[in-house]
């Protein structure tokens, strides 16, 4: 009988938090080589995020497993609601509770970032929060939950890229430049691919169970080279942004990433479906990961140079 504390751990899913922070690392990594940095909003902007992201673990193993979504026949790793480890009402629980920790951390980053005189943009991060803590939610329970309609695609890109990296530079820099939205789309499609393989994983079982998903739509072929589209879109944006900032060799250190992408490119060409997804799922998570450090390492360090 497994502990009630590893319970919540594997609830919690701890292996999606590295994905969740590559955003806030390189929004964070870019505001520190302008010269606009704080560590105590960078560790809220961090701790927001996670909960955030736990959040969204609870409420998707709720909402899929309320919804018979996570059945015997899904191919991914059973979830805690699934194998009856934690009842519809402790898991319910768990996630009011989440809610209330993002919201308090999500206040906190704000109070922390923004005076008196701020008060729009304070105001403006709050609608933020707020529907950033919704659409963890919505995912997938309820029965408008937007990951049921082909929608969870959208909200990735837009909360993984746009939100996280956008919003953490302007909480650090206090302004923003047009510039920034590449390093966003980046992240953005890289958090999009690792959802896309998920869903084409999952396409038999989804089907079944009336999930709407873009490889539903798109078929497997068509899902497969809409997987390629997102990962050249990422390395094309790094490597523009590159362009814009002066070209310096530095600036192309993530460019290092093709190697362990372009492996996974070939090993998702060549299969067949199904299980086979599975493994990939983490590949892409973690090569985010160290895209996002090897982008703002090789800022920082020409900075510092």
């Amino acid at each position: 009988m497994k502990k009630k504390t590893s319970i919540w751990l594997e609830a919690a899913r701890l292996r999606t938090l590295p994905l969740s922070i590559a955003g806030i690392i390189v929004g964070n990594g870019l505001a520190f080589v302008g010269g606009n940095f704080s560590p105590l909003l960078f560790f809220f902007a961090l701790l927001t995020t996670i909960s955030f992201q736990v959040l969204s673990n609870f409420a998707n193993d709720y909402g899929d497993g309320v919804k018979g979504t996570d059945n015997a026949q899904r191919l991914g790793p059973a979830r805690v609601l699934q194998q009856g480890l934690l009842t519809r009402e402790e898991l319910k629980k768990g996630m009011q509770l989440c809610t209330a920790f993002s919201l308090w951390s999500a206040l906190t980053l704000i109070w922390l970032s923004f005076d008196k005189t701020q008060f729009y943009a304070a105001l403006l991060f709050l609608a933020l929060g707020i529907v950033s803590i919704v659409s963890a939610i919505k995912y997938t329970v309820g029965d408008s939950a937007y990951g049921y309609y082909a929608l969870g695609d959208l909200f990735v890109f837009i909360f993984f890229g746009g939100v996280s990296v956008l919003g953490s530079f302007y909480l650090q820099a206090q302004f923003l430049t047009l510039e920034l939205l590449l390093p966003a789309i980046s992240i953005g499609v890289f958090s999009t691919a690792v959802l896309n393989l998920n869903n084409l994983r999952d396409m038999e079982n989804d089907l079944t169970s009336n999930k709407i998903t873009l490889p539903i739509l798109l078929g497997l072929v068509k899902g497969k080279r809409y997987h390629y589209f997102l990962i050249l879109v990422g390395f094309l944006s790094t490597l523009s942004y590159g362009y814009l900032m002066g070209g310096e060799y530095l600036y192309f250190l993530p460019l290092l990433m093709i190697i362990p992408f372009g492996k996974h490119l070939h090993r998702v060409s060549n299969s067949s479906g199904g299980k086979a997804f599975d493994p990939e799922l983490k590949v892409v998570a973690l090569s985010t990961f160290a895209f996002s450090i090897l982008f703002v390492t090789g800022f920082i360090v020409d900075a510092l140079w």
